[in-house]
Order: structure tokens, then sequence, then C-alpha cells
């Protein structure tokens, strides 16, 4: 059974940087299928940036701010939680499509299973503070993926 999460208001920015094979990738992303996918996934109003980027700037972003150096499928930068959800979704485009390859996933399944991961994360949601915690967002991600026509990411 999905979560009882009513789609919310969402002020959503989409962008993409230039990059190689950029084209690809905002053909995987429609900005009305990103828009629901992060609304699904929202208890709350929300306004939110998504960015695509090369691994420049994803390894940059990631070394800057977490302090490992390399490129990672995805950042999540979170501002506010209420009275709505601020926050920045940043998808490293190399990152993404080789892991969807290697996962035998589309470009798209996997974009949709890491912005609704984001999202979860934007509004308090942690898989890496213990088990149980991770094992909560697992699997209200399978189930709000599920909701979505996407089979289980994991």
């Amino acid at each position: 059974m999905a979560p009882d999460f009513p789609l919310r208001q969402l002020d959503l920015s989409l962008q993409f940087g230039q990059f190689p094979g950029a084209d690809r990738h905002r053909a995987a992303l429609p900005r009305r299928r990103v828009q629901r996918w992060i609304s699904h996934a929202l208890k709350t109003d929300a306004e939110i940036t998504v960015r695509i980027v090369d691994a420049e700037e994803g390894q940059s972003l990631n070394r800057d701010y977490r302090h490992k150096d390399y490129a990672t499928n995805v950042l999540t930068f979170d501002y506010t939680r209420e009275p709505v959800v601020t926050a920045d979704l940043v998808l490293c485009a190399p990152v993404v499509e080789r892991e969807a390859r290697e996962q035998g996933k589309t470009l798209e399944a996997h974009y949709a299973h890491l912005l609704v991961h984001a999202t979860l994360h934007a509004q308090g949601y942690d898989h890496e503070t213990n088990e149980r915690d991770a094992l909560e967002m697992e699997t209200l991600e399978i189930l709000l993926l599920a909701a979505l026509g996407f089979a289980n990411p994991y």
C-alpha cells in the first residue's frame, strides 16, 4: 500500500548543465514527469531546484560540501522543512547513466528513484543514521515508486 502523501504544491526549477549527451538526460526528464515524481514524495508544499550536472561539477560539489572527492549520483541540499520544503537536488548525469546501465534500469527509472530518494532526504529522512531508518526510507521509496509505476529499485 502506497503512503498517504496527498499531492502537494511544488514550485520546481529544472536546470541542465552543458555537457556531452545532455540531450539524452533532457529527454529522460520531461518537466511534467519530474514534477509528478517529486510531488508524489512530498508531505508538504515545496520549492525545489533540480540541477543535472556533469562529473566535474558533481565532484566539485561533493568535495566542497561532503568532503568526498568523487562525483556521486545525487546530492541533496535541504534548507527548510517548514512551512515549506526548500531544497536543491543535484544529480550527476554521467554517474546516473552509468548506474542505470549497471543495474539494468532505464535512465528514466533511475532518475525517478533518485529524485524520490533525494526528496525524502529533503524532508529529513536519512538512511545513514541506523539500520531502522535505512529500512524505513528504503521501504517508503519502494512504495512510492510502485505507485508511480516503477519496479522495486533495489
